[in-house]
């Protein structure tokens, strides 16, 4: 089946050099912070090795089908979100906006943590948290604005500490996407991924080896077959394999978008999530067998432990790990450097989205893109994050952007593409058309029923939540404006980048392969 000529006017767009390049910075992107200290500690509080049953059957009939529909769209129609999906139909351009703006938020506050991670890779040689890391974190590291006793809930005191390793961290990202998709995010993804994996292997196997890990992996593995009949270990099953996979926020839409006319994208796309997967099962191994040995060390059971997820666990717990356990400063050198690592291979994938969108509706150049979006994103990161209350305002921002607001991308995504738009047939036909692992019919009920089900699902339930109960028991009226405020930003951000007129339009191009088959198709190719 040859290529037609399309009606495209934009100039050529940037291309992976090759599927590895491509699966490689797929998996750089998906495989992130979330990998390292969210998956453990979900897994721990649903079921333990019970989980990994909803949790196999949430990737299969969630995980997989929503990264096919995502690069399905970048494939087919050739663009970051806004390009795509306007090529699908002119209105919902909007919502390709939306999903741009969720990615410039993440990128605001992503960037933060990797600077925290950057500074605990420093302090790990000298174990400079000391005796107390919930107070060295908190205290002499982030100076925390202390609002309990009226500390202000937002303030410009700047925190050198955290400043300076997040300026790096900005210059760092931009450089790379500075050097174009082949020379930049390939580059960046076949360096620093295969070093996070040994480096966390090496971490895992030494964990392991501790006195006490044998407790931790079974307090992680051992199954309680009886969660299975609780919906919300379902729920969270899905939710872990739907924020960890990097989908339906234009991430993947983007990537694939630079994949050759008749690259295979279905096997690529299984190689990628079962790899996300895979290392999501080895940082559960390392985290657990480490926590395993804090607790024989304190004398407690794992149970008793507390700050098994999130920040608290990388910036607090395993700084208590590394305190007691042999070679310590080796071992949080590993940690912190894999965290850093994985959060900035992530970090570039979601500026690329924003990057991208600019460059195609106003005709920036990749560079002129990369320096005015940087700087803007880089001065608000500064200015929100590198503060006495930045912790504040990234917990906050964090939750109502994922959540709320990737939550109700995908949830719009599947409703607009397979029920109001009919689009599930055309993109399949795309997908067998181009690729060898072939998706049945099974792909429309997964995209179009169970996904948005059990997404709106959760938005609801978690929508109640937020207005019935203050988050973290934040100042409300602190709460209207950061949390509920980051959703008006991402709602007016997307309208108004609507509006302009495109540089070039993209509405004057032909998708291929076309769809429906021509007569001169063969059966076989119909039939893919």
């Amino acid at each position: 089946m040859s290529a037609p000529s399309t009606q495209d006017t934009s100039p050529p767009r940037e291309q992976f050099t090759g599927q590895v390049g491509f699966i490689l910075s797929a998996i750089g992107s998906a495989v992130g912070l979330g990998n390292i200290w969210r998956f453990p500690g979900v897994a721990y509080e649903n079921g333990g090795g019970a989980f990994m049953v909803p949790y196999v059957i949430a990737l299969l009939t969630a995980g997989i089908p929503i990264l096919f529909l995502d690069y399905a769209l970048g494939h087919r129609f050739r663009g970051g979100p806004p390009t795509a999906f306007r090529r699908v139909k002119t209105w919902l351009e909007s919502l390709g906006w939306f999903q741009v703006m969720i990615c410039f938020v993440i990128a605001i506050y992503y960037a933060a943590v990797i600077a925290w991670a950057l500074s605990y890779f420093v302090y790990s040689f000298g174990l400079q948290w000391g005796d107390d890391p919930a107070a060295f974190f908190t205290g002499d590291y982030l100076q925390l604005s202390d609002t309990a006793n009226g500390g202000p809930w937002f303030s410009l005191d700047f925190v050198p500490a955290v400043l300076i390793p997040l300026v790096l961290v900005w210059v760092a990202t931009l450089a790379v996407l500075a050097g174009g998709v082949a020379k930049g995010i390939e580059k960046a993804n076949v360096i620093f991924l295969p070093v996070l994996v040994i480096a966390f292997s090496v971490l895992v196997v030494r964990a392991i080896f501790l006195d006490g890990a044998g407790d931790g992996l079974n307090a992680l593995f051992t199954p309680d077959w009886g969660a299975l009949g609780d919906l919300n270990v379902w729920i969270a099953a899905y939710g872990q394999i739907f924020f960890s996979l990097s989908v339906a926020f234009g991430i993947m839409i983007t990537y694939s978008s630079y994949r050759k006319r008749k690259a295979n994208l279905t096997s690529p796309g299984l190689v990628v999530a079962f790899s996300n997967s895979g290392f999501e099962m080895l940082a559960g191994i390392g985290v657990f067998a480490a926590l395993g040995f804090l607790a024989h060390e304190q004398g407690v059971a794992v149970a008793d432990l507390e700050g098994l997820t999130g920040p608290i666990l990388s910036f607090v717990t395993f700084p208590a790990v590394i305190s007691q356990m042999p070679a310590g400063a080796l071992f949080g050198a590993l940690f912190f450097g894999s965290l850093a690592l994985a959060g900035f291979t992530s970090l570039i994938s979601i500026l690329q989205v924003v990057s991208a969108s600019f460059q195609e509706k106003f005709g920036l150049s990749r560079r002129q893109a990369t320096l005015w979006i940087g700087l803007v994103a880089a001065a608000l990161s500064v200015i929100g994050m590198a503060t006495t209350t930045g912790l504040i305002a990234l917990d906050t921002i964090d939750n109502w952007s994922n959540q709320i607001g990737i939550v109700a991308s995908a949830v719009i995504m599947c409703i607009f593409f397979v029920w109001l738009l009919h689009k599930g047939p055309e993109l399949r036909y795309h997908l067998n058309a181009v690729s060898t692992f072939q998706v049945g019919r099974w792909w429309y009920a997964c995209v179009g029923v169970i996904v948005p089900a059990i997404l709106a699902y959760m938005l609801v339930s978690r929508i109640v939540d937020l207005v019935q109960n203050p988050y973290e028991k934040y100042d409300e009226t602190y709460l209207l404006y950061a949390g509920w405020g980051t959703l008006v930003v991402l709602v007016v951000g997307a309208v108004v980048l609507t509006l302009p007129r495109w540089r070039r339009s993209p509405d004057e191009f032909t998708p291929w392969p076309a769809f429906p088959p021509s007569v001169t198709t063969t059966s076989k190719e119909a039939a893919r």
